[in-house]
């Protein structure tokens, strides 16, 4: 395991056609706090994808997410109000192949949720990426879980990997749901902090990354003393905390 001080395990490479690839999870809150923490956060964890929940989705949200990335060193891959909240955004290492927003059946009452999903080549290493923020509510959530697994299987992508804000811990049924079928890229490879709920005194995981079984996890976890990353940023910029990882993707 690594140190948190010390950077995350994996630097980008290219070996046997296979790419280290660096994925943040991140609930930024609608831009509702110290934009210009969040895109200094994310920055210093020089993500190539960053899978983002609560983007904004009303008033210029395009160009609101837009300037975000370009603040942070990413491009605008996908998502955002047409997710109905979560997006995607990329360094230029990588190179897309497609995406697709989509929007999960809604039940009365409770707040539309959706998927926003991207194929996506680091060389020769060809990944499925899904950023998704759960309902509150238990039945509804588990639903949902079952439709993000369908969805990462019809993607027609051998490694994949997901991640957002699930609103359950570890423990929860959702929760166990996907770890039964993807890696739970924390527990596969713990680094640096594990909980992500609430940035001032963090005692829940409910923010999480998963990848399918072939791809290695170098590490994983939140960021806290990673170098760059500033506790005063971490505090200023949204209500969760951001999950890193490095991932080592096999070649297609």
């Amino acid at each position: 395991m690594a140190n948190a001080t010390e950077l995350l395990p994996g630097s980008r490479t290219e070996d046997d056609g296979g790419a280290v690839v660096r994925v943040l999870s991140y609930n930024i809150r609608s831009l509702r706090d110290d934009t210009a923490a969040l895109a200094r956060v994310i920055g210093a964890c020089a993500p190539d994808l960053v899978l983002v929940q609560e983007a904004p989705r009303f008033f210029r949200w395009r160009k609101k997410l837009a300037r975000l990335a370009a603040a942070s060193g990413l491009v605008v891959l996908t998502g955002g109000a047409t997710a109905a909240g979560p997006a995607i955004l990329c360094s230029l290492r990588a190179t897309v192949e497609r995406t697709e927003d989509v929007l999960l059946p809604l039940t009365p009452g409770l707040h539309r949720r959706g998927l926003a999903t991207a194929v996506v080549r680091f060389a020769g290493a060809r990944l499925g990426v899904v950023s998704c923020h759960l309902s509150l509510q238990s039945d509804e959530r588990y639903a949902q879980g079952g439709l993000l697994l369908d969805r990462l299987a019809a993607m027609g992508v051998e490694h994949v990997v997901a991640g957002g804000d699930l609103n359950e811990t570890p423990g929860g049924r959702t929760f166990r749901r996907l770890a039964g079928e993807l890696q739970d890229c924390w527990a596969t490879a713990p680094w640096g902090g594990e909980h992500t709920s609430t940035p001032a005194e963090p005692r829940k995981r409910i923010d999480a990354l998963f990848a399918s079984p072939g791809i290695e996890v170098l590490g994983c976890g939140v960021p806290r003393g990673l170098a760059g990353v500033r506790e005063e940023d971490l505090r200023a910029a949204t209500d969760h905390l951001p999950v890193l990882a490095a991932l080592r993707v096999p070649a297609a």
